[in-house]
């Protein structure tokens, strides 16, 4: 099975990721991105197969300072300044990001990666801080509201 996982080992977000790719029995291709961050080519072509726009790869100022420090928070600053930044600066790239054969997502939150998983979950599964995301059948557990 072919799932890459650009991963960050310190973000739950990221772990909990990555623990529901693992509950299909697959084990992706894990990118510590931080040390290896795909190329701006690659980076480009995950953005667009998400749907996304460049700024919404992008780390927001709230969670990451280096986005104001930079001068990014401006909505005005062009998409090619933006993946500039990010190509210098890894940390700015919002994660995970999760490539499969179904598509691509960057899964915030963690669960979003059931839509692009070939494989059904194999069994119960709860996020690192105990909300419930697939039950004992396999199944995505609704959320409430």
């Amino acid at each position: 099975m072919d799932i890459t996982i650009y991963h960050n080992e310190r973000c739950g977000t990221s772990r909990n990721t990555l623990a529901l790719i693992r509950n299909t029995g697959a084990e992706p291709h894990v990118i510590k991105y931080l040390e290896q961050p795909p190329s701006r080519e690659q980076l480009k072509d995950m953005i667009a197969r998400s749907g996304m726009s460049v700024r919404q790869a992008m780390r927001p100022k709230e969670k990451e300072p280096l986005v104001a420090e930079l001068g990014l928070a401006d909505p005005a600053v062009a998409d090619d300044v933006l993946l500039d930044a990010m190509m210098a600066h890894p940390i700015l790239i919002e994660r995970p990001f999760v490539v499969t054969p179904a598509g691509v997502r960057l899964c915030r939150p963690s669960e979003l990666v059931l839509d692009i998983l070939p494989l059904p979950q194999q069994g119960a599964f709860a996020k690192e801080d105990g909300e419930a995301v697939v039950d004992a059948n396999g199944q995505r557990v609704k959320a409430n509201g």
